[in-house]
């Protein structure tokens, strides 16, 4: 993707508060608002912006802990890590699913009520599973996320104009 500096002001701004109005952003970055409009519907065109999203309180939903459980398979065949994909997609619990390489094959973020429903889970949406080999919980005491891009892939832009 061909980025400029403006187009990586807008994607860190937007990536710290999405719901920044069109005309606040132009402002901080002294462009017209038009101009600043055209520019995101160019980078959501061109897939450098995906999506927008609300950060949720996950005790406002229920949440009594929050767990990363690392699955490996007992096979990598295509069938059975899409298999096990799908699955892991349509449980409510799953907050984020990430395939790895290394010791396990999936990292799943999953919310839970308690540590029996973690233990419920565990059991029947992992271990029941044909495709899992071993799964390991462990506990998340604090998720948070960096609200800034890595300022290497704008200098890697830059170096290459």
């Amino acid at each position: 993707m061909d980025l400029d500096r403006i187009d990586f002001e807008i994607l860190r701004s937007l990536r710290n508060n999405a719901r920044v109005s069109n005309k606040e952003l132009a402002g901080r970055l002294n462009i017209a608002p038009s101009t600043c409009l055209g520019r995101v519907r160019r980078l959501t065109g061109m897939g450098a912006i995906t999506g927008s999203h609300a950060n949720i309180n996950p005790k406002a939903m229920g949440v009594g802990l929050q767990a990363m459980i690392s699955v490996r398979l007992s096979r990598h065949a295509q069938a059975e890590v899409e298999s096990f994909r799908a699955h892991v997609m349509q449980l409510p619990e799953a907050i984020q699913l990430y395939h790895v390489a290394g010791r396990n094959d999936f990292l799943i973020h999953v919310w839970a009520k308690d540590t029996e429903h973690l233990r419920d889970l565990a059991i029947t949406a992992f271990t029941a599973r044909k495709e899992v080999a071993q799964i390991e919980t462990g506990l998340i005491f604090e998720h948070g996320q960096n609200p800034t891009l890595p300022c290497f892939v704008e200098m890697d832009a830059e170096q290459e104009t």
